[in-house]
Order: structure tokens, then C-alpha cells, then sequence
């Protein structure tokens, strides 16, 4: 199956505990992307850039066979740009730069070629612009993924609302399906977002891992536990990216499959985190995956016998 990435390709600039970056490569388009190109998916990104933005990161792209024909440059823009600390845990941060660029009059270019994918990924974007993408399509895609954040609920409720209604599968964390619920149980949240149209709903809960819901069946993961954890940025869209592309790749969407989705998606956002923004993701092969995924089989497997008198 073919898929088509909507979202940002930017550039992003780091900080943690370990260490800080200049400008880099980044963005939701950008993460989702690469990791699709780990499984050798048909994949397509449709994004934005300023004429500030390196040849040499789009040849990057294109020689992980990702096509690029979507990302349209404004030569007399810049491209989008954020800059964040992370705290000490790493699993706060505090956003220093916003610079929405060339992002502000995003409209995004489907190419023709693009037009008949069957899984549509719709990185994190105003709701508004994921609806436009589904009215460019030639005919609705087998599987809509849609990423959102709580900004956009607080922003944009009624039209985030309209494009979760036309969502087969919702990727959110925690903190965002409990403000779009408005329930505290990830369970009963998890059923109050299935009535808003999603066949599937994926909770994510960084490093405690995610959780999958389809209606009545619960599938959890662990997040794999690492020696070396560096920078979470991109993390998420890692994990939406290598769920995606297994799904592509098998063309099965059925929810058995989305199960090993689930896993191929977080094995893959575990590379992410081991060096700042792409930079690790970049240079990971099938064999790495196949490597990772084992680590999760063993983390996961186990046989109990109980015993009672």
C-alpha cells in the first residue's frame, strides 16, 4: 500500500541534560518519513519548506527512497523552526523558539501521483489543513492516522472535532485523551473518543509505553527500557511512522496487525531517542529493526503456571 505523510519538515534546535544542538533536521513529516523508509514503504511527504532549507537534507531524504515531490519551497520564505529544553526527567520541556514560517500559509500540494494512497498519515497540523487533504485525495484512503495535540483543543475544538469524525485511527498522549474526553480513566476516555469516530484509538505514555483500543479489546505495550536515552523530540511521530509503514508494508489493517504495528512503531521510536533529533533514526537498517523487535518479543513473553491446593 502507499503512504501519503502530511506534516512539518523543519528545523529544530536541542537541548538536555546531555548536550545542545544548533539547527538540525527535524519536524513531524520529517521523523514519520524516515522511519517509513527503515521498512522500504511506498511513502510520500507532502510539506512546506523556506529556501533557507539544504539541498542536501532533501537528497538526504530521497536516498532513504522517500519521495519528496510534495514539499513544496517558498524560496523567499524560512522554513518553520522550534527550539526546546528538556528537563532533567526528560519527559518535560520548555519551548523556547516558535517560528511558524512558511508553516503560517501551509496549503498543502498532494501530488498526482499520491493522490490514490491508501493510508493517509496526517502529522500534527491545524485541523483545518488535514481536512483541506481530504478533500485533494482522489477517494478516501482504506485508513486515515491522525496525530493532534491539546493546543488544537483548546484552539480549534469545533474543526479538530469535524476531522476526528473522519479518523479510523487516533494517535494521542495521555494528557491530550484525558482533556478530549474529559475522563480520567485512559479506558473510559479511550470509549468516549471511539463515539467521536475512530474505529481505533492509540494512547501513548512515553516511556510507560501505549495502548491500543478497538472496540472492547485493549492491547498494551511496554516502552523498551535503554542504557542511553538522549533526546525524546520526534519520539511519537517515530512510533506513528513505524506503525504506519508495517501497516503499508503488510497491507493488512486488520486489528491482529495493528497489534504488531503497535510494537514495530515503538521499537522504532526507541532508536530515535539515543541521539538527538534524526540523526539516529537516519542510520537505522531492517537488520537494526529486526534486532530491536526481538528485544521487545523477550520483554514481553512469558509463560505462568499456577498452582492451588
Amino acid at each position: 500500500m502507499k503512504l501519503l505523510v502530511v506534516g512539518s519538515v523543519a528545523f529544530d534546535a536541542i537541548e538536555t541534560p546531555f548536550g545542545k544542538t544548533d539547527k538540525i533536521l527535524g519536524g513531524a513529516a520529517t521523523f514519520i518519513g524516515l522511519a517509513a523508509s527503515v521498512l522500504k514503504t511506498d511513502v510520500s511527504l507532502v510539506s512546506v519548506v523556506g529556501g533557507d532549507f539544504p539541498q542536501s537534507y532533501l537528497d538526504l531524504l530521497e536516498s532513504r527512497g522517500i519521495k519528496t515531490q510534495g514539499i513544496e519551497m517558498v524560496r523567499e520564505g524560512k522554513t518553520f523552526f522550534w527550539s526546546g529544553r528538556y528537563h532533567n526527567d526528560l519527559n518535560t520541556r520548555d519551548t523556547l523558539v516558535t517560528e511558524v514560517n512558511v508553516m503560517a500559509d501551509f496549503d498543502p500540494k498532494v501530488p498526482d501521483a499520491a493522490k490514490d494512497a491508501e493510508i493517509l498519515m496526517l502529522g500534527n497540523l491545524h485541523p483545518s489543513i488535514q481536512l483541506s487533504v481530504l478533500e485533494k485525495m482522489q477517494k478516501r484512503p482504506q485508513l486515515v492516522i491522525l496525530d493532534t495535540m491539546n493546543f488544537w483543543m483548546d484552539t480549534a475544538l469545533d474543526t479538530l472535532l469535524e476531522m476526528i469524525n473522519k479518523t479510523d485511527v487516533i494517535t494521542i498522549n495521555d494528557e491530550e485523551a484525558r482533556q478530549l474526553s474529559g475522563e480520567y480513566s485512559l479506558v473510559k476516555a479511550a470509549q468516549k473518543i471511539h463515539t467521536m469516530g475512530p474505529t481505533y484509538v492509540i494512547i501513548k505514555k512515553g516511556e510507560h509505553g501505549a495502548l491500543l483500543f478497538h472496540e472492547g479489546k485493549i492491547f498494551a505495550i511496554p516502552a523498551l527500557p535503554l542504557e542511553d536515552v538522549f533526546d525524546p523530540t520526534g519520539a511519537g511521530d517515530t512510533f506513528a511512522g513505524g506503525f504506519a509503514a508495517h501497516l503499508a508494508k503488510t497491507s493488512d489493517l486488520s486489528f491482529e496487525n495493528m497489534k504488531s504495528a503497535l510494537i514495530v512503531g515503538s521499537a522504532m521510536a526507541s532508536y530515535t531517542v539515543e541521539e538527538f533529533g534524526t540523526e539516529r533514526l537516519q542510520k537505522v537498517t531492517a537488520e537494526d529493526l529486526r534486532t530491536r523487535v526481538a528485544a521487545f518479543k523477550q520483554l514481553t513473553t512469558f509463560e505462568v503456571d499456577l498452582y492451588f491446593d
